[in-house]
């Protein structure tokens, strides 16, 4: 599987990027985001992109001083320049730092998925002309991760700790399936458990000093499936008692962290009974002292929350409405329609039309 980073300090426009990309038809997942050029090297340390995809402009360590870094450290990380800045001087640092391609906002979809296959392929002939040992995992088991990679998502924010360390069990016996997996192999997959739950631990709230970095990968962890389930199950589940500790031994309810819990997962399934229930709380008491501070109930709140985005996101014409309703969490588009309606007094599409 093909790693991305996206650099861009307007999460707008990562939000873009993730939408236009064919990234599952590509075999390409986006492992991060970074605001600036200082967090974006950082994370390729830690994330090890094959690709990063990056704006010029931005605050702190620019598009350039990133482009250097990369060049000079990371030469095998193929790069793509995104910018709003029609200048020639950034087109020029582009192809010094033998960029792939230069591409301008608004990305062109079109454009934007031709380099992403231009790094694909240039990424396999050089696996093959290197003809690396380990052999690369299979798309399909990749595919197939994705589907685990949800139910984790789903089990870790239910606080649900047997769900996590069952399908972890499955991950690891779906792999075993493709025959007997090299200690590569098995790193790869470690490493894209560890990436997603330090993802789950961040969204949670908890300390991410603690997630993946806290958990030293050593080579006994991939000496087998069997030590590499142990290993990725007793990362999960600390993580998970960590949470429920945080949440259930409270002297009182910390309503700003239910706030940013719902920042963070207003697009997915989310309702006051899912909510309560990873609070250790009521429905009842969770509805009461939620519209006390901040003057709506959740799910007011949260139908808000998306409403937002929508909006936002409707002011770039490039995004369809049906892409619009997706990413904000509604697969319905007839009844996003009649929400969104609802909410502002007109349809998107008159919307749009004032923007």
């Amino acid at each position: 599987m093909i790693r991305v980073l996206i650099v861009d300090d307007e999460p707008w426009n990562c939000d873009i990027l993730k939408t236009f990309g064919t990234w599952e038809k590509l075999g390409m997942v986006v492992v991060g985001e970074a605001e600036d050029g200082d967090e974006a090297f950082r994370l390729v340390g830690e994330l090890a992109p094959h690709i990063v995809i990056t704006d010029m402009h931005m605050p702190g360590a620019d598009g350039v001083e990133l482009l250097q870094a990369l060049n000079s450290q990371c030469p095998d990380v193929k790069i793509i320049v995104v910018s709003g800045y029609d200048d020639f001087a950034y087109a020029k640092h582009a192809i010094r730092y033998k960029a792939v391609d230069y591409l301008l906002k608004p990305v062109n979809p079109a454009e934007l998925n031709a380099v992403l296959l231009k790094c694909k392929t240039d990424l396999e002939v050089k696996g093959a002309e290197q003809q690396q040992e380990a052999t690369e995992l299979d798309y399909e088991f990749f595919h197939r991760l994705t589907q685990y990679k949800q139910l984790l998502r789903l089990y870790f924010n239910e606080l649900n700790r047997d769900g996590v360390i069952l399908t972890c069990s499955q991950v690891v016996q779906e792999l075993e399936s493709y025959g007997a997996p090299s200690p590569h192999m098995l790193g790869r997959l470690v490493q894209e458990l560890l990436s997603l739950l330090k993802e789950l631990a961040t969204d949670n709230g908890l300390d991410t000093s603690t997630a993946t970095g806290g958990f030293p990968l050593a080579q006994a962890a991939l000496s087998s499936v069997e030590h590499a389930l142990e290993f990725v199950s007793s990362c999960y589940a600390q993580e998970l008692d960590q949470l429920i500790r945080q949440r259930k031994y409270k002297n009182k309810l910390n309503l700003e962290e239910v706030r940013r819990y719902i920042d963070s997962h207003f697009a997915g399934p989310i309702t006051l009974e899912q909510l309560a229930k990873n609070f250790f709380v009521s429905k009842e008491y969770m509805s009461k002292v939620f519209k006390q501070e901040y003057g709506q109930n959740v799910t007011d709140y949260i139908v808000e929350r998306r409403m937002e985005k929508a909006r936002e996101w409707l002011a770039n014409k490039q995004i369809s409405i049906k892409a619009v309703a997706e990413m904000a969490g509604y697969e319905d588009v007839s009844y996003f329609y009649r929400v969104f309606k609802k909410h502002f007094g007109m349809a998107p599409g008159e919307m749009r039309k004032e923007v």
